[in-house]
């Protein structure tokens, strides 16, 4: 919905966004071209290569465009991303749920009925529906194993294409069961001409859901490549460490407490009476789980896939530098080395909603949508101090009066400008706080600066009232006073006075930080504080510019012996997941499956107070939105009014 008081400039500059965005889509891969669906297409697909081809690239146009914040069902769906409160023209689907929106009569960002997405004007992925993306998966494998039809196509690549369609028939149906629990199992597709009872599917408990998953998942990885040799045209495309990095997700999602053992859906059962959830915990999930992540991770780096580090610096950059280009890289490089799994689909819509206008050489006016993405203060207190341990466990710097005022010194010019005032939360942080946040004072380094590429005299936010980055000027600007840095190319710039340059990247769907993550998490439920984990979580520390687990905590934290726990390490492993990851769309998923949604969303969403023109106005912390997470309801989403009446074989998630 758009407000009405939106002005005709407006309008025509998110026009021009919008346009600019459909044509950005035309530099995709040619394999997400998309064919049409229809009886006149099925008669002649699978008479030739190219027209199979043709289909097998229908199969891939299902993909999720997780890589354009409109249409990633996750990225502001739970605490990490605020938009401006009055300004509902930003605000779509997945902002709404966080908002306590989410109904059962119109479901918002509804992959069951493929509805209510986005929006935002384009509604080329507003319709689409995963289960026709699975009815196409089914009915190009049908084919495809038909040995009698595509006569012109070598064996090796027929075997190849059904993995590829095997593996994204398994992650449709894997997307659909983290959001919805238990979903019907669409095996084969149903003849035309059956009866209308078996045409009714039925939603099928959680654990044949996982079991047959991770079969597809396993047939696909047989079969697909090691890596992609044809980088010009196929890069994106399925291959087994991709595969293999799903059926960790999967089993990891599986073992975890929504799924395995909750009390809460007990009573959660079909309409012939068969129970959905199994209500006795598995510790063996957790065992399938850690050999997934396993072997995912050994057959990524395998394949030459490791983490991340920022090198052949030309430009002399100071080594605090190099550390944020660590961090931002391995998220925005283009095809990076960590990326597992990079979406081809190239946006830049992401970065403009991160990046404010900055002082010293900007442009002069703002771009459309620019700077709404705002990090509550919730999300800046959530990383570290630069001893590597939680702000309210650090046993040596002192965090509890953060709105305290505190003035820049020389020291602190990679990360705050010399002689700037700004708030106690901003100083004495980790490197990824400031790789990742922008914030009122706060340095942003650009690779085009200044004419030498240098980190010396660059970019850096204003963002009181009227000022560059603040309320009152243009019609953008960030609710909480904080910005997402992150997403942002280093090469991306506002240099000058024409509109900002964006410089595009696939989206990493799956990096390597993330499988080490989620290896150690899951060594730790099998083993109680498993020295292997903390190494796992090391490596990940290491390139964000900490010391290990074991050193940090037993000099800096009140809590010294934490780590030695199951529970302690648990909490220490989910933290340096919400760090590691954030602005990513996975805190929305994990949550969800650790059952900690309950607690953090129902805590306030708050923000500076961004009318303030002064320091001692600005840095007052106030209340945004009072957000309401209702357990166990909201940690599925509703299949909707419409599907549950129409098929009577299927039963609603509790609460809706």
């Amino acid at each position: 919905m758009r407000s009405n008081h939106i002005t005709d400039s407006r309008k025509s500059l998110l026009v021009l966004l919008m346009a600019v965005m459909s044509s950005g889509l035309f530099a995709c891969k040619k394999y997400l071209d998309v064919v049409p669906d229809n009886v006149a297409t099925l008669e002649n697909a699978f008479k030739l290569r190219v027209e199979a081809e043709k289909f097998l690239f229908t199969c891939y146009s299902f993909l999720p465009k997780n890589g354009d914040g409109w249409y990633n069902a996750a990225m502001t769906s739970a605490d990490e991303i605020w938009y401006p409160q009055n300004d509902q023209a930003h605000w779509h689907a997945a902002f709404r749920i966080a908002q306590g929106q989410q109904n059962a009569d119109a479901p918002l960002f509804d992959e069951w009925a493929g509805v209510r997405k986005g929006g935002n004007g384009n509604t080329r992925f507003d319709h689409q529906k995963l289960w026709v993306g699975i009815r196409n998966c089914n009915i190009f494998l049908e084919n495809m194993r038909d040995m009698t039809k595509v006569p012109d196509i070598t064996p090796t690549e027929r075997s190849v294409w059904i993995g590829e369609v095997t593996f994204l028939k398994a992650y449709y149906l894997f997307y659909m069961m983290r959001m919805y629990g238990p979903i019907p199992l669409i095996k084969e597709n149903i003849p035309i001409d059956a009866e209308i009872e078996s045409t009714m599917s039925t939603r099928m408990p959680v654990d044949s859901c996982t079991n047959y998953i991770s079969r597809l998942l396993d047939e696909a990885a047989e079969v697909l490549p090691e890596r992609i040799m044809d980088e010009n045209t196929m890069l994106g495309r399925a291959t087994k460490p991709i595969a293999l990095a799903i059926k960790a997700r999967l089993w990891i999602m599986a073992a975890s407490p929504l799924f395995n053992g909750n009390p809460d859906y007990a009573n959660f059962k079909d309409k012939e009476g068969v129970a959905l959830f199994n209500p006795s915990f598995d510790p063996d999930k957790w065992v399938k789980a850690r050999d997934a992540a396993k072997a995912a991770i050994e057959s990524a780096e395998m394949n030459g896939f490791a983490l991340y580090k920022y090198q052949n610096d030309v430009h002399r950059l100071s080594d605090t530098m190099k550390t944020q280009l660590n961090i931002r890289n391995a998220v925005t490089q283009r095809w990076g080395i960590e990326h597992v799994w990079a979406n081809s689909l190239m946006y830049f819509v992401n970065q403009a909603l991160c990046m404010p206008p900055m002082e010293r050489g900007s442009n002069t006016d703002r771009f459309a949508l620019q700077g709404v993405w705002a990090p509550p203060i919730k999300i800046a207190k959530m990383f570290y101090t630069s001893n590597g341990v939680p702000i309210e466990e650090d046993k040596t710097l002192n965090f509890s009066n953060y709105e305290q005022l505190r003035t820049a010194t020389a020291a602190d010019r990679f990360y705050i400008e010399p002689n700037f005032v700004t708030a106690r939360l901003n100083f004495d942080r980790e490197p990824r706080f400031y790789a990742d946040l922008g914030f009122d004072g706060g340095i942003w380094y650009q690779k085009d600066g200044n004419a030498t590429g240098s980190d010396v005299n660059t970019f850096y936010v204003r963002a009181k009232n009227s000022e560059r980055a603040g309320v009152g000027h243009f019609t953008n600007w960030s609710e909480t006073g904080y910005f997402i840095k992150k997403l942002v190319h280093w090469e991306s710039t506002t240099a000058g006075t024409a509109a900002p340059t964006w410089k595009t990247y696939p989206w990493p769907e799956v990096r390597l930080a993330d499988l080490y993550l989620l290896y150690a998490e899951a060594l730790n439920e099998v083993e109680a504080g498993s020295a292997t984990a903390i190494e796992y979580v090391d490596k990940v520390r290491e390139r964000a510019g900490l010391k290990g687990v074991v050193e940090s905590w037993s000099a800096y934290s009140n809590n010294p012996t934490k780590y030695t726990t199951q529970e302690g390490l648990r909490s220490i492993i989910h933290r340096e997941r919400s760090i590691e990851l954030v602005f990513e769309g996975q805190r929305f998923w994990d949550l969800r499956r650790w059952k900690e949604a309950a607690t953090e969303l129902n805590k306030d969403i708050t923000g500076w107070s961004i009318i303030g023109k002064t320091a001692e106005s600005y840095y007052n912390e106030r209340v945004i939105f009072s957000q309401k997470f209702v357990a166990p309801r909201d940690y599925f989403w509703p299949i909707g009014n419409y599907d549950t009446r129409r098929n009577l074989n299927l039963v609603e998630n509790p609460g809706w």
